[in-house]
């Protein structure tokens, strides 16, 4: 798939996030790599054989004081792996979807433990 119509997939997740959550993403970076570089599972602490989709960068927003100023908040999508692992377009447009909204999470500040709570996985 071309990183257009990849990119297409993301941009359907974000414009159907819901306006009182989407408000609060207007300072989130959304990026789209092809895949999962050195300096990403450094700054992820990967084993050689993990898998990643997706991953959240800055401050949650339940960390942040009122007066903070923060750089921008990035949520990066991973293109290859999630083409790899999910050739079906069906089950790619839905795992999109999952790790997109995932990471929003993160930014909300809700964690991987608390995601499983409530059977996000």
């Amino acid at each position: 798939m071309d990183q257009s119509t990849f990119e297409q997939l993301v941009i359907d997740v974000l414009d159907n996030v819901p306006p009182e959550f989407a408000r609060h993403l207007a300072n989130v970076e959304v990026i789209i790599e092809p895949y999962v570089t050195d300096d990403h599972r450094d700054a992820l602490d990967l084993e050689p054989d993990e898998r990643v989709y997706g991953y959240y960068e800055g401050i949650p927003l339940t960390e942040r004081m009122a007066l903070d100023v923060a750089p921008p908040d990035t949520i990066v999508i991973f293109q290859e792996p999630l083409e790899q692992d999910f050739p079906n377009i069906i089950d790619l447009r839905e795992e999109v979807r999952r790790t997109v909204l995932h990471e929003i999470a993160h930014f909300f500040g809700i964690s991987d433990e608390r995601l499983d709570e409530l059977g996000a996985y």
